[in-house]
Formats: C-alpha cells, structure tokens, sequence
C-alpha cells in the first residue's frame, strides 16, 4: 500500500523520509513547490543528532496529485486541516481512512468531516523543524502513539503503528489515544508559554518567577480533560495526575524533568516560536488553545490564563508586541 504523507514539513517530511528509506511506497504532498521540487529531485536532507540522510521521494503539490489512497497521514498545521481536507478528499479511496499526526485535537475535526470509522488518531512528540526547500531538522527522538478513536486494536492501527515503529522504535500501540491527545495538549500550553519569550524553552521553563504559571496552564487543561471524560496519560516528564491535582511536588519534578529533556534536543525552541520569530506567521494557537476556551465554556468553566495567552500570541502575530519574559510576567497575577 501506497501511504500519501500530506504536508511534508517538520513531521510529515521525517515519518516519509523514513519510510522511503525503509523500503515502504510514499507520495509526499506539500503546497511549497521549492520543497516539492527538492524531495523528488535532489532529496530530502534530514540532518540533526539523530540522524543524518538524504531520501529522494516521490512528491507533489495539491494540483500535480492523481489516483486515490488507502491511507493518508495528514500533517499538516493544526489551522489548516479543514482545508486541507477538503483537498486530499477527492484521492482518499471508498474505504481509506486518514491518519491525523498534528498537534492538537484534529481528530475531531476529521472525524466530523469523514466519519470516526474513517480516522485514526495518532500522536507524536519528536522534535522537528522544517528549514527550508528539502531540508529538515531532527532534533530528538520522543514518544509517538497511534490508536482508534473508540479504543479498538484493529489491523489498520496495528499496521501503522509498524510503520511509525520505523521512526520510533519505542512507538506506542494504544487502546486510549485521546489520553495520549491530551496529554500532549497539556504539555502544548507550556510551550506556547515558552513561545512568548525569546528564551529556549528549557530556559523558559527554568524561570521560578514563571512556574505558577506553567502550572496553571497545565492545571486548566488537565481540568478541562476531567470534565470531558478523559484520562489524559504522562509522556517525557509531563505528569497529568501532578498538574490536575496541583500537588506541588509532583509539578516540580515534572517541571524538571521536562526541562532536561528539552536541553537534550537541537531543537531548542518549539514550533510555535519559530512560527512567531522566523516564519513570521499565524500559529496554531487558535486551532489548539483557542478550542480549550471554547470548552471551557459549554463546561462552565474558567481559565483565565489559557485565555490571557491566546491574547498575548495574538498579540505578537499582529505586531503588537514583541517577544518577551515580561508578557509571561502578565500570566503570573491571574495564578489562583
């Protein structure tokens, strides 16, 4: 089987790259032609501390695409699966079924599109960067996990966990894919956090004039993961019981262990701040953290910080602002 990866930036180009490398049939997709043209003729560089190739792939713009799959890993920005969607329908086959390897709660938004029968969820932490035409930067391995939305083991989930076993050897075949979600989710806010400053994120995190609210934010998503039912699970130090609970020392160990796991990486700073300081462009902010204000509402829920921060990404998308520990300065005070 043919696997189409749409949206071969950071995560989507290593997950091909890999694959290809291993012998599996791709066919990349991504909507910059630069990159297009540089996987299918000189290769896609894949270079970091992990690992170091060059993989030519198959690839193509949207427009160029023909033929139909079976399976589809979207990869794409949180902001911009509903479009994206709506371009990859017409080559996802009668029975195929589409992979959502993103941050955030995409699956959602898929199933709602195509049906839950036709979505598996998928989650993944390694530390990538896209920079530039054919040229990636794998800065660390993570955890990764791929299941059915309603907890199934089924053969789809187990045939692409073999694949994703490729990239990640210690690869997780999981029977709760929304914990994994939601866990992410939690540990998602703490890096937006990160992206208000020009720090590292280790370093943002190290701030103890910060840590109240690192904690809140985790706190008001783990709460938030209660109210809907879930039970969001732990993965490279994040400790969903500790943030929930708010139980002191459980949070500063799960601070420390996440901040020596970021010092690990080459990649030193998240997605979000490349996006705000590089890229010069939107972020997923409203995708990922906007949605959790959204539920927290029709929960009857507060969460003042979360909202605080959305503001202040805003903020810094629209040139109000620049870069700074003071904007995290502003979180502290509204920490109950």
């Amino acid at each position: 089987m043919t696997t189409l990866i749409w949206g071969a930036g950071a995560i989507g180009g290593v997950i091909g790259a890999y694959l290809a490398r291993a012998g599996h049939a791709v066919q990349m997709v991504d909507i910059v032609a630069d990159h297009v043209e540089a996987m299918r003729t000189t290769g896609l560089r894949i270079e970091g501390p992990v690992e170091e190739f060059t993989q030519v792939l198959p690839a193509s713009t949207p427009e160029e695409l023909a033929g139909t799959f079976d399976r589809i890993i979207l990869a794409v920005k949180a902001h911009h699966t509903s479009d994206a969607l709506e371009q990859l329908l017409p080559h996802l086959s009668e029975t195929g079924y589409v992979v959502s390897a993103q941050n955030g709660l995409n699956e959602r938004v898929i199933a709602e599109r195509i049906g839950a029968e036709r979505t598996l969820g998928c989650f993944v932490n390694f530390g990538a960067d896209w920079i530039g035409p054919g040229q990636i930067l794998y800065g660390n391995r993570a955890a990764v996990a791929v299941g059915e939305l309603d907890g199934r083991i089924s053969a789809r989930a187990q045939a692409v966990h073999t694949l994703l076993s490729i990239v990640e050897p210690k690869a997780v075949l999981t029977d709760n894919i929304w914990g994994y979600l939601w866990g992410k989710m939690g540990y998602g806010s703490l890096l937006f956090c990160t992206a208000l400053t020009p720090d590292s994120m280790s370093d943002a995190m190290a701030r103890p004039e910060h840590r109240a609210a690192y904690e809140a934010l985790g706190h008001e998503i783990m709460t938030l993961a209660a109210a809907e039912g879930v039970s969001p699970l732990g993965f490279n130090g994040f400790d969903p019981k500790a943030f929930r609970t708010r139980d002191a020392e459980g949070m500063r160990v799960a601070m420390e262990t996440m901040i020596a796991h970021n010092r690990k990486t080459a990649k030193t700073h998240s997605g979000i701040w490349r996006d705000l300081a590089v890229r010069k462009r939107k972020t997923e902010v409203d995708a990922q953290i906007g949605i959790m204000v959204g539920l927290a509402q029709s929960h009857g829920l507060t969460v003042p910080v979360l909202t605080r921060m959305v503001e202040l990404i805003h903020d810094i998308e629209d040139g109000r602002r620049a870069q700074s520990a003071a904007l995290v300065d502003e979180l502290v005070p509204l920490c109950v």
